[in-house]
């Protein structure tokens, strides 16, 4: 597996008790940037929980940045996700907090001590996407292009091996859309993996990249041609 940052092998995805994915090969090597499609109900957000241990793997292989998804305990979930940035949808900001004290929270919360320490990481962050001058304002006072800006500094943090993003334009303007995309491509291109699931086929379209499908319980790359 060499490089493989996340590495699945036969392994079937489940939503509670439903077979939602079988036998799903994947490996993403460093570097890579991989777009994740497929219809609503397709196993694409299942796939995605699996990987960040909200639900377990049941069978097969799974590793992601040398976690064992089989293995993964409770108490090694929060280790896990220290080491891969996870973005939302509906970026999950805490609302009665300024930008600067919501990654403040998530510092804190993974071990960091040292307020200089703190404040230059939060400084770094915030100047690679871009809004260092909003670090006093809260979640509402920002808008939805903000907001999201704020959940990729969140996820660079710890500066994660693997980017992990759950339709991040999902709430967004095309316009808005395409800024983050930008974000998040420029992200890729600093050495960042990057999974992205996604519904918006013009982002697909312009920002190349490789490209899986979920489509009747199965996952399988996709030639760029065949997506529009």
């Amino acid at each position: 597996m060499g490089n493989a940052v996340l590495h699945l092998e036969n392994a079937d995805i489940y939503q509670r008790d439903n077979l939602v994915l079988s036998k799903v090969n994947l490996t993403l090597e460093k570097g890579a940037f991989y777009y994740l499609i497929g219809k609503t109900g397709s196993g694409k957000s299942s796939l995605m929980k699996t990987l960040y241990g909200d639900l377990k793997l049941q069978s097969g292989i799974g590793s992601i940045v040398d976690f064992d998804l089989k293995k993964l305990k409770e108490k090694e979930i929060p280790f896990l996700r220290r080491k891969i940035g996870i973005v939302f949808q509906d970026f999950k900001l805490l609302s009665d907090r300024t930008v600067y004290e919501n990654l403040e929270f998530v510092l804190k919360a993974t071990g960091w001590k040292e307020k200089t320490a703190i404040k230059d990481k939060i400084t770094e962050v915030l100047e690679k996407v871009g809004i260092q001058n909003k670090h006093y304002k809260r979640p509402h006072e920002l808008s939805g292009g903000e907001q999201q800006r704020v959940a990729i500094a969140r996820a660079l943090l710890n500066d994660p091996e693997l980017i992990l993003a759950d339709e991040p334009t999902g709430n967004l303007d095309p316009k808005t859309s395409l800024e983050v995309m930008e974000l998040l491509n420029q992200i890729h291109q600093s050495g960042k993996t990057i999974l992205m699931a996604t519904h918006d086929y013009q982002l697909i379209v312009k920002f190349k990249q490789k490209t899986v499908k979920c489509e009747g319980g199965q996952l399988f790359e996709v030639a760029q041609q065949v997506i529009v």
